[in-house]
């Protein structure tokens, strides 16, 4: 810090020693510097504003459906549409600005220069434009900004048919590519379809999803098989024991059983059915009706039927026990569920297999499945990728046919002239009294710049430091200047004649400020 500061200083000496270089050249530059802009022309300013009522009682009707650029597209377009080097050219016309101008350069050089001044501003929120143009002459900023209002007025949205015609022609070239990439990308996930129709399923699930699907399929098939399996083996020993104990039962109740007492479940119903059917003929009927006769003869026929068909069973019984047994209805129950669970076991079996079968194969297709679902994802990607930009295109066009239908149907804008074109009776620039202050700062870094670049010129060793730093060789002895009684008046006074020439310089620049203010007051 402390070598930085000695560095400060010896830069501060140097610069001191050539002050009144430095004064100078800000006293001439402060000079020229007020000059040129006193000098500079004013610039007087006309505007004029445009009330553009874009509103129709169809776009909010149509919101959604048609295409509505926001008012800062509004403003992008028209300044688009009014400065552009056309209408510059005619509001040159217009405004006689070409009588002085007869070569290419100028006429150029003149559009190019109404281009960058002429200005169009969006005033809030409510489609209020401020046109304004700044000249030398107010006159001639009044007709320009006069021709430019005719122009804005005369002007309309009308382009914006043949942009909707432009915009639907490039959207129906673009999705005729897109219907031709959308049936290239069909006809590979075709294709790809048909090649790899054994790994496809209809819940899109993919081949590790498939596996597993099958082994929980595998599992329960088996577990389900295991229970069938079971299930029978019980029925088995349930029958089996069924029938050992019902053999001796059943042979005692035949033997010791009326005919009466025995059942016999075909026959018995019947017999209940007859008995039923007499009764109801008995209600409306005498016994001497044939059908209540025929009744009688039949259930006393069906009576005897089961008188031997017992004495048949007992007989049976008394032959082969074991077989009379199964004629009981627990016996039979469980001959019935037996059969179904022999039914069921080999229903699962045949199950069982095939999932197994089905689990080999898919274990097989996990070897190529990565690969296959990855070209299926790239195919598929790709299609979607083709499909909804094809959709946005086709959404996009009908968008733009309702706008152009629109612009139809609502015409042009509506413009209304607010404020005429009016020239302000003051120059608006240069602001002077702010730039003469910038003059002044100007020219006092131009002197301080001088002094700087007269001591590094010049440069001149003010301690044993900076010698010894500069030359790299070691000093013998330090001289000392005492000055005398004279000497240090005589720098006393060329220090009061520096400070009177500054103070002189920023006295009769402040002077020259007031008296120019007065005069700019009294010209206002």
């Amino acid at each position: 810090m402390d070598e930085l500061i000695g560095q400060v200083l010896t830069i501060a000496r140097g610069m001191w020693k050539h002050r009144w270089l430095g004064l100078l050249v800000a006293w001439v530059v402060t000079a020229i510097g007020s000059m040129v802009v006193l000098s500079v022309p004013n610039k007087y300013e006309a505007t004029a504003r445009i009330y553009v009522d874009t509103q129709s009682i169809l776009k909010p009707l149509m919101s959604g459906l048609a295409v509505q650029p926001n008012v800062e597209q509004q403003v992008a377009m028209l300044s688009r549409t009014l400065i552009s080097r056309p209408n510059v050219e005619k509001l040159i016309r217009m405004a006689d600005l070409d009588l002085k101008s007869q070569s290419k350069g100028g006429q150029d050089a003149l559009i190019d220069g109404l281009m960058k001044t002429l200005q169009i501003q969006n005033v809030g929120r409510d489609n209020l434009y401020l046109l304004s143009y700044r000249d030398s002459s107010p006159d001639k900023a009044k007709r320009v900004v006069q021709s430019l209002v005719s122009i804005f007025v005369e002007s309309s949205l009308g382009d914006s048919r043949k942009d909707t015609d432009t915009a639907k022609k490039f959207i129906d070239e673009q999705i005729k590519t897109y219907v031709a990439k959308l049936e290239e990308a069909e006809k590979r996930l075709k294709e790809y379809k048909i090649r790899n129709i054994e790994i496809q399923t209809a819940d899109g699930k993919d081949m590790a999803g498939q596996l597993g699907a099958v082994s929980g399929q595998l599992s329960q098939a088996r577990l389900e098989l295991r229970e069938a399996e079971n299930a029978r083996d019980a029925a088995k020993r349930q029958l089996d024991a069924e029938k050992s104990q019902n053999a001796d039962i059943t042979s005692r109740s035949l033997l010791q059983e009326s005919a009466v007492s025995v059942s016999t479940p075909e026959i018995d119903a019947r017999i209940d059915a007859q008995r039923r059917n007499l009764d109801g003929l008995l209600q409306r009927f005498t016994e001497q009706h044939p059908d209540v006769s025929n009744t009688r003869r039949l259930i006393k026929e069906l009576e005897d039927i089961k008188r031997k068909e017992v004495q048949e069973l007992r007989k049976t019984a008394a032959a082969n026990p074991m077989a009379s047994s199964s004629n009981s209805l627990a016996y039979q129950e469980l001959n019935r569920m037996l059969a179904t669970s022999e039914v069921q076991v080999a229903s699962l079996r045949a199950r069982v297999g095939e999932y197994e079968a089905r689990f080999a194969r898919a274990r097989e297709l996990m070897k190529t499945a990565p690969q296959i679902e990855a070209e299926y994802s790239q195919l598929n990607r790709d299609y979607e990728i083709n499909k909804r930009n094809y959709n946005d295109l086709v959404a996009r066009r009908e968008a733009a046919t309702m706008t152009g239908e629109l612009d139809t149907a609502a015409g042009v804008a509506d413009f209304r002239l607010i404020d005429p074109p009016r020239a302000s009776p003051n120059p608006v620039a240069p602001n002077r009294l702010l730039l003469l202050p910038l003059a002044l700062l100007a020219a006092l870094g131009a002197g301080l710049a001088v002094t700087f670049v007269a001591s590094r010129l010049r440069s001149v060793f003010y301690d044993a430091r900076s010698l010894r730093d500069a030359v790299g060789l070691p000093l013998l002895g330090v001289v000392t200047l005492v000055m005398g009684e004279g000497a240090v008046l005589k720098e006393k006074s060329d220090l009061k004649r520096f400070l009177g020439a500054s103070g002189g310089l920023v006295g009769v620049f402040i002077l020259g400020m007031v008296i120019f203010s007065l005069l700019s007051g009294r010209a206002g």
